[in-house]
């Protein structure tokens, strides 16, 4: 079976609800995934937004989610046991919702899940989202992502 993952709130490719957004209640959105290798140790997952004007910016990661879990209830954050976030690119180890500059046309925000062979990343909060993945993609066995949408008029 392949791992997919998938959102109650926005399907692929549509727009996220401004709920979810930082200009809303800043919330993360209700994330499911099934499929996950039998041989899965943890899992962790990055949002980032390949259309911001200064190059990829990286909204949240999340890494050390436990092998058992299938899912991250809307507003998870790091007070849920077992789970560390990444220092996001606003310099918050939380998840930070789509805030693309007004009038900059549409941002494509990538929700990643990985499926990795260890129980723990060696990593800190303070290392940030773009080292957490990048130590994350050393032990990828798996990997399903989901695609929303976002724009400020």
């Amino acid at each position: 079976m392949t791992l997919t993952l998938v959102c109650t709130a926005f399907a692929e490719g549509d727009q996220i609800p401004q709920k979810y957004a930082r200009s809303g209640e800043n919330l993360l959105p209700p994330l499911r995934w099934q499929g996950a290798p039998p041989n899965v140790q943890s899992f962790a997952l990055i949002v980032e937004d390949p259309d911001a004007p200064s190059g990829t910016f990286r909204h949240c990661g999340i890494f050390d989610i436990p092998a058992d879990w299938r899912d991250l209830p809307v507003g998870m954050d790091a007070k849920h046991g077992g789970l560390h976030f990444s220092e996001n690119d606003f310099g918050y180890a939380r998840y930070d919702g789509p805030q693309p500059p007004r009038g900059h046309g549409l941002h494509h925000y990538h929700f990643k899940l990985a499926a990795l062979d260890v129980p723990s990343l060696p990593v800190t909060a303070a290392a940030g989202v773009e080292a957490m993945w990048r130590e994350a993609r050393r032990h990828i066995i798996s990997q399903a992502s989901l695609t929303g949408t976002f724009e400020m008029q």
